[in-house]
């Protein structure tokens, strides 16, 4: 206004006009601007105890890990397809705990029950048919391992994944599966393999390509065994699937069957919620915004 006149010219040219009532308009557009940016930093004051429960599964996977798994019926051999079914199942898992169990002539606990998919998938990278030293197929071992893992209350089905051809040559698995029914178990059995068989490719003393042979000297052929894995599911009220080339079957056994167990509370935790604030400086800030065009910017004329 000085720009268009002089100073001492204002008061004829503009008598109404108040330079008070012009920074009151000014001042509470400015405090509502602030006051929404107090709002968006969501100010938080004062709590509340909440409690959070988490529910789940607990999930033991067996895979056998014996020289019949370098068979190549399933590509690129049994051992390592089974390991990328197990991968895609875990990504898809949420809240249950899950173990690993590597079984050849006898069985053992590679990762206990986690929720740490990241470290189970560590585990089961270093799985290969020299994790169990001693050779031959225990089935019956790897489920009394489980049963060991999964003590608890009855009432609350367990589930075990056995991944395996199902030669058996050591041990009795029906026995096993028996105890693990009486234990809540719920054995669900996964046949990796073919009927036909196939060769089992080796690295020989001269570290040359060959096939596992028996003492005369025979080269030895595995098959699948259907038959004692049926017959285990059966057992437990689990069930059997054949592990195709295309589909493994594992995440279809688990959101046909395994996700259909109840789940049990795993986790029961104490949590502060804070309580929210930034309704206060919201709503101030609209209030300054309703009285702004009540101002004028002009003052009654004498």
């Amino acid at each position: 206004m000085e720009r268009f006149a002089q100073k001492n010219m204002l008061g004829g040219i503009a008598p109404t006009f108040s330079i008070a009532r012009k920074v009151w308009k000014i001042a509470l557009i400015g405090g509502a601007f602030l006051l929404c940016i107090f709002a968006l930093a969501r100010p938080q004051w004062g709590f509340e105890w909440q409690e959070i429960k988490r529910t789940g599964l607990d999930m033991l996977i067996a895979i056998d890990v014996s020289k019949s798994m370098l068979a190549r019926d399933v590509k690129p051999n049994r051992l390592e397809r089974s390991k990328f079914a197990v991968k895609d199942l875990v990504k898809k898992l949420s809240g249950d705990r899950v173990g690993l169990i590597a079984f050849a002539g006898t069985a053992f606990l590679q990762c206990p029950l986690t929720i740490d998919y990241n470290g189970f998938f560590l585990a089961l990278d270093d799985l290969n048919t020299d994790t169990i030293p001693r050779p031959g197929t225990s089935i019956s071992g790897a489920i009394r391992e489980a049963i060991e893992t999964l003590k608890g209350p009855k009432d609350k089905l367990k589930a075990l994944i056995l991944i395996t051809d199902g030669e058996e040559l050591e041990g009795n698995a029906i026995t096993a599966a028996n105890e693990a029914a009486q234990a809540g178990i719920r054995i669900y059995c996964v046949g990796v393999g073919t009927a036909e068989g196939e060769l089992i490719p080796v690295i020989d003393e001269r570290q040359e390509r060959a096939y596992l042979a028996d003492k005369q000297g025979q080269a030895v052929k595995t098959r699948l065994n259907e038959d004692t894995l049926k017959r285990i599911a059966v057992a437990t009220g689990g069930s059997y699937v054949h592990a195709a080339q295309s589909d493994f079957g594992l995440t279809l056994l688990y959101d046909k069957s395994i996700s259909k167990l109840e789940k049990r509370d795993i986790e029961t935790k104490k949590k502060k919620h804070y309580q929210e604030r930034y309704q206060i400086f919201l709503g101030i800030a609209v209030l300054f915004l309703l009285i702004e065009p009540l101002f004028s910017e002009r003052k009654k004329a004498a």
